[in-house]
């Protein structure tokens, strides 16, 4: 299968499908993280959300940025679709699903989504680079662009915050969009997992370097008020603030 068409799946996959729908469109995750959001995101905020999966992050973007722009980046065809119609039944005006992933380069790139022996998709863990574990997997070729190229494309004028996470391909994201970045200095929320970095052939330390070199410094979290400094890379979420 190289494609999503909800009449591919066998039965168990289509019933996996409709509660995704159904999480997707009516349960609001993070909602715990938006004091600590709202210090960066105000009502005209421009926001990109890379890696947009079900649209979690999206709809709370989308809710706080109320007057803004939501970018959600989302190259899986199953999650597209799912997203896509979480923002048709919310009606939500301000998320623009872009069904494209991100890289340093623009062209295209072979996502694999791991299944579980019932067909039913693992999309959470769909990645680009090497296959890291046994089973079976949907392969699908999707086009990638750079943030670069898409601010230039879509005529940003300003962008406030980033969110993202992709299962291994950040940095190369970050390198395809040095110019926007350094340009508008986004707060950012990025997870960055060694072992799904070097699937890609970068690394958890080359990625904090990168940004270090950008004037950005680490801080992670533990509840919705308190922001903890880190002075070595470590796996996991942190925010990148602009010095």
């Amino acid at each position: 299968m190289t494609s999503f068409r909800f009449g591919d799946l066998p039965w168990r996959a289509k019933a996996s499908y409709v509660a995704h729908v159904f999480k997707a469109a009516v349960k609001q995750h993070h909602g715990w993280m938006r004091p600590l959001l709202s210090r960066y995101i105000d009502a005209e905020g421009v926001i990109l959300d890379i890696g947009g999966h079900a649209g979690q992050y999206a709809k709370l973007f989308a809710r706080m940025a109320s007057q803004g722009q939501v970018y959600s980046f989302e190259p899986s065809g199953y999650a597209c679709s799912i997203l896509r119609l979480a923002i048709r039944i919310n009606g939500f005006s301000n998320i623009h699903l872009v069904a494209k992933g991100l890289s340093d380069q623009p062209g295209s790139l072979i996502l694999h989504t791991p299944l579980k022996d019932s067909g039913t998709f693992r999309y959470g863990l769909a990645h680009m680079g090497e296959i890291d574990r046994a089973g079976p997997y949907h392969h699908q070729e999707v086009p990638v662009t750079t943030i670069d190229r898409f601010a230039a494309d879509e005529g940003l004028r300003r962008l406030d915050f980033i969110k993202m996470d992709v299962e291994g391909l950040e940095m190369r994201i970050l390198e395809g969009g040095a110019q926007t970045i350094t340009r508008y200095r986004p707060v950012m929320l990025v997870e960055l997992v060694d072992e799904q970095l070097s699937q890609v052939g970068d690394s958890l330390k080359a990625a904090w370097e990168l940004l270090e070199s950008w004037g950005y410094r680490p801080v992670t979290f533990f509840d919705e008020i308190k922001l903890t400094p880190l002075d070595a890379p470590r796996d996991g979420d942190a925010f990148w603030l602009p010095d």
